[in-house]
Order: C-alpha cells, then structure tokens, then sequence
C-alpha cells in the first residue's frame, strides 16, 4: 500500500523552513505549540477577505513577531493602519491580557497569489458555496495557475459533486507534479468547502519549478573551506 506523506513535511529538511521558529523548554513547549495553533486560527478567521495564504510565528524571549501573508494587503492594513491595530489589540486580548509581550504584527503581500495553493483552494471553496458547476471550477483554477506561470498542478474534489446522491471523488491534472522530487517546490494544501448536499473535500498541488539556492550555497561553503586550506 501506497504511504501518502504531507509534500511539505516531505521536504521540510531540505528546500522549506517552519512556520513556527522559536526554542523553549520542554515544560513550556506544548502551551507554546498549542498557543501558536490558536493565534493561527485566530488570525485566518479574522482575515478571510484579504485572501490569506499563511501566518508565522517568531519568538525571541518575551517578543513576538507574526508575520502574515495575504493576496490583499490594504483589507487587512485598513485607513492609516487603523485594521492592523484593531488586530492586534484583539490578538493580545484573546492571548496576552495581563501579560508584558514586545508584540509585533507584520503584513506581507503576496506577489503572485495565483500560484498560492492555500489562496486557490479558498477560491474554489467560494464558487462551489455559490453551486458553480464543480468541473468548470476546477477547470478555471487551474487555468489561471498555468497562465500565472506554474509548471504544474493538480486538484482533487471529493463528495457529492453537483448535489448527486453517490459521493465520489473527480480530479484534474495540468502539466507535471513531481512529488518525489525533493528538489519540487510544491504548494499543497487542503479545505473544504459546506454546501447545502454536505461537504466537499478539496486537494491543491501547484509546482512551482525546482529549488537549487541550498546546494549552491553548500557548494560556496565548500569551496571556502578548500580555499583556507
């Protein structure tokens, strides 16, 4: 039987880094993971609109750095910044009341949100809650995803499709989607979209070309060390 493994995971040691990057003691560690799950979730319920594709978490003693990047950087920032200073008074409300945090929220815009599995993913989430024909959503995400210059992609929906009484599972595969490839920088991500016949699962894979920035910087550390010697 076939083992299925998150690409992401798959490559984390070698092309991707964590989204998480902070160390702590073993006592603390688990409400620090469990704290950077709910903040997560706090935050993407908070800023659907602006088309969220991650957020991360930086700690460093007692500061906090989350970066969160978004298709629409202006829904989240709002008039004079007015947006981002709500959030974080309802992040350090929700987490920090009554506690001493260097607290920092930094808005990133994504370039090409096109070639974002999370922000495709949320795309089709919304047209298949409106009853848009699942085949022509499929069919114009991955459209999209090629034009804006992906090498491939590949996305599966599963449930009862268009309201039939048998659920089953449809997918769609453009160009080439290397997952053994450590080297494939491959965005995947999954959601659901809840639809008056029930739920429908969906599945994006975008690859976006190959990383080799690691090995070339392996390689001018070697070629520093022989040049000492």
């Amino acid at each position: 039987m076939g083992h299925k493994v998150h690409p992401k995971i798959f490559r984390m040691s070698s092309i991707y880094t964590w989204g998480s990057k902070w160390f702590s003691k073993p006592k603390f560690y688990a409400d620090l993971v469990k704290q950077d799950i709910l903040i997560k979730q706090f935050v993407l319920s908070k800023i659907k609109d602006a088309g969220p594709e991650s957020v991360e978490i930086e700690r460093k003693g007692d500061s906090l750095n989350i970066i969160v990047n978004v298709a629409k950087p202006g829904v989240v920032i709002g008039r004079s910044g007015a947006g981002t200073e709500e959030l974080k008074r309802k992040i350090k409300e929700n987490f920090f009341r009554g506690k001493k945090v260097n607290f920092n929220l930094n808005i990133f815009e994504v370039k090409r949100p096109s070639l974002s599995a999370n922000i495709v993913m949320q795309a089709m989430v919304s047209e298949l809650e409106k009853r848009v024909p699942f085949r022509r959503v499929m069919k114009q995400a991955a459209e999209r995803v090629m034009k804006a210059g992906a090498k491939g992609v590949k996305m599966a929906v599963a449930g009862r499709l268009n309201g039939a009484e048998i659920a089953r599972t449809e997918k769609l595969l453009k160009g080439n989607v290397p997952l053994q490839n450590l080297r494939a920088d491959i965005d995947y991500v999954n959601g659901t979209a809840r639809t008056i016949y029930g739920c429908i699962g969906l599945k994006v894979w975008i690859y976006r070309g190959e990383i080799f920035e690691k090995k070339d910087e392996d390689k001018e550390n070697i070629n520093k060390e022989e040049e000492k010697k």
